[in-house]
C-alpha cells in the first residue's frame, strides 16, 4: 500500500497526533468501566476483583476483544506475545483468579516488565533487584579495569552514569521492602565507592560514603519519594498523585495547623505500609518545617539532602566508628550519669 502522508520520527507533532489517533482506544476502556494508564505506545489496563466475584474478568475479556477489533479496523495489530496478564494478591486468591482467566482464554504470568521494572505477583521485586544487581556489577567490573587510566572526576562520572542510574531508576517502587532486599543494592554502592576511592575490602565503608557525600540506598529511595510529594503538592506532579496526599486538618486549632503536614491513612498490613498513600505522608511529616515549606524545587532538594545526610547518616551509623568495648563503656557511663541525676534530683 502506498503511503501518501506521514509524520517524521522525532517531530514535535508526532506525540500529539499519536494521542489523537489512539483516543478511541481510551473510549473503549471507559465504556467498559476499566481503569487504564497510557505511556507513549504502552497501555495498561487493570481491574479490581473481590473474593468470589469474577464478573470483572468477563468484562476484561470483552474489553480486550473490542480493542482487538478496533486495532484491526485502524491498521494496527495487537501483539499477543507481548500482552501479559498478572494477578496481585494472596496466593490462594491468585490461583482462583488465574483459573477463571484461563476459562476465557486469557493466560497469566508471574512476572511482567513495566517500563523497565520487573514486577512479580508477590510484589517483592526480587527479579528487578537481581537484574539491576547483575547489570551494575558487570559495568562496575569494566570500570575498575580502566580506573588507572582516568582521573577521579571522570571516573566518578562513569560511576554515576552506569551504576547510580541503575540504583536510582524507579527506586520509588522499592519502599517497604525488607532490609535484605535493599542490602543487595547497598552492596553495589559500597563496591562502587571502593573502586572510586581505592579502598580495601577490610576497611569500613561508612567513612568512605561520608567523604563522597553519598546518601545510602534507602535514603535515596526516600529522597525520590519526598521529591515526588513536593512536586505533587506544588502543582508540578500529576493530579492522581496529589489526590493521594490530603492535607492534615485537625478537629480543633493546634500549633501543627498550617505547617504542611499530610494526613496518614490507617493500614493493617505490611503491604499497606509500603503503599505510596501511606509511606509518602509518613516520611513527609518527619521532615522539618523549613524543609516542607521550601520556596523552590532547588532549595527543597538542597535542604532535603542536608537533612537526610546529617540527621540520618550520622545518627544511625556513628556507632560503627567505635569498637564493641568502647560502646559498652559509653553505655555504662550513660547509665551511671542517669543514676547520679536521679539521686541529685
Amino acid at each position: 500500500m502506498k503511503m501518501t502522508s506521514r509524520v517524521p520520527q522525532g517531530s514535535i507533532l508526532g506525540p500529539l497526533l499519536f494521542n489523537i489517533y489512539m483516543l478511541p482506544l481510551a473510549q473503549i476502556m471507559e465504556n467498559n468501566e476499566i481503569c487504564y494508564h497510557s505511556y507513549a505506545d504502552d497501555t495498561q489496563i487493570y481491574i479490581t476483583i473481590s473474593p468470589g466475584d469474577y464478573n470483572p474478568i468477563h468484562t476484561l475479556s470483552r474489553c480486550i476483544e473490542q480493542i482487538n477489533d478496533w486495532m484491526c479496523q485502524n491498521f494496527l495489530q495487537l501483539n499477543k506475545d507481548k500482552t501479559e496478564i498478572i494477578v496481585f494478591g494472596s496466593k490462594e486468591e491468585r490461583l482462583k483468579v488465574s483459573a477463571q482467566l484461563q476459562s476465557v482464554m486469557l493466560k497469566t504470568t508471574d512476572q511482567v516488565r513495566n517500563l523497565g521494572v520487573t514486577m512479580d505477583s508477590d510484589m517483592n521485586f526480587s527479579s528487578h533487584i537481581k537484574t539491576a544487581t547483575n547489570s551494575a556489577y558487570y559495568h562496575l567490573k569494566n570500570i575498575s579495569r580502566i580506573r588507572g587510566l582516568m582521573s577521579r572526576q571522570d571516573l566518578e562520572k562513569l560511576v554515576h552514569a552506569f551504576i547510580f542510574s541503575r540504583l536510582d531508576y524507579c527506586n520509588g517502587v522499592l519502599t517497604g521492602l525488607p532490609k535484605n532486599s535493599i542490602r543487595q543494592l547497598q552492596l553495589i554502592q559500597n563496591a562502587a565507592a571502593r573502586v572510586l576511592t581505592r579502598t580495601k575490602k577490610v576497611d569500613h565503608i561508612t567513612p568512605v560514603l561520608r567523604s563522597l557525600h553519598w546518601l545510602r540506598v534507602y535514603q535515596r529511595i526516600d529522597f525520590k519519594v519526598l521529591l515526588l510529594v513536593y512536586k505533587a503538592l506544588n502543582g508540578f506532579g500529576p493530579k492522581y498523585i496529589s489526590d493521594l496526599l490530603p492535607c492534615y486538618e485537625p478537629s480543633r486549632p493546634l500549633r501543627s495547623s498550617g505547617t504542611g503536614l499530610l494526613s496518614v491513612p490507617r493500614v493493617r498490613s505490611k503491604h499497606g505500609e509500603a503503599a505510596f498513600s501511606y509511606y509518602a505522608p509518613h516520611i513527609w511529616n518527619k521532615l522539618p518545617e523549613n524543609c516542607r515549606s521550601a520556596p523552590s524545587l532547588t532549595s527543597f532538594k538542597s535542604r532535603l539532602k542536608t537533612f537526610l545526610f546529617c540527621h540520618c547518616f550520622f545518627l544511625l551509623f556513628e556507632l560503627h566508628y567505635y569498637s564493641d568495648s568502647t560502646v559498652l563503656f559509653l553505655l555504662k557511663l550513660l547509665y551511671f550519669s542517669l543514676l547520679v541525676l536521679m539521686f541529685v534530683s
